[in-house]
């Protein structure tokens, strides 16, 4: 009995020191850090309907969806149709609903658009370039 009592003790040591070093690993990685401030600060930019905002997260090239038409433009060109978008629908409400990574570690972030009675599904591509988290594509589907 004496020994399970050794063992369970030694087994939360074990749990206590990889918690530990599973936190440090998480905190000090700041490619991680990066990517969840650059995803909360688009959230604020489509929140508050601010195409210029949004832009400086912009890559020089990016795919835009509004309601099933593609098009690629610039990112200043990318930031004049956003404005119009985001003046053609003030947005009410904007939530990140999931975000996460491809199996090629190509981060994205899916929300929530709400403008009035109306509600977009957001996919947002990012892409590291130069050390800075860019969207390459952003869609907005009406749901």
């Amino acid at each position: 009995m004496a020994y399970f009592w050794v063992y369970l003790s030694a087994m939360r040591r074990k749990g206590f020191f990889f918690g530990v070093m599973f936190a440090s690993i998480i905190a000090v990685n700041p490619a991680l850090a990066q990517k969840n401030e650059v995803v909360d600060q688009i959230k604020e930019a489509i929140k508050a309907g601010s195409a210029k905002e949004l832009s400086k997260h912009l890559n020089q090239t990016i795919d835009v969806t509004i309601d099933g038409k593609l098009q690629n433009y610039s990112k200043a060109q990318a930031e004049f149709v956003l404005r119009d978008f985001f003046k053609a629908h003030p947005p009410s409400d904007f939530n990140i609903i999931h975000q996460g990574s491809s199996k090629g570690g190509q981060p994205f972030a899916i929300g929530e658009y709400i403008s009035g009675s109306d509600k977009y599904r957001v996919w947002m591509k990012i892409k590291t370039a130069n050390k800075d988290q860019l969207i390459q594509e952003i869609s907005f589907v009406k749901q």
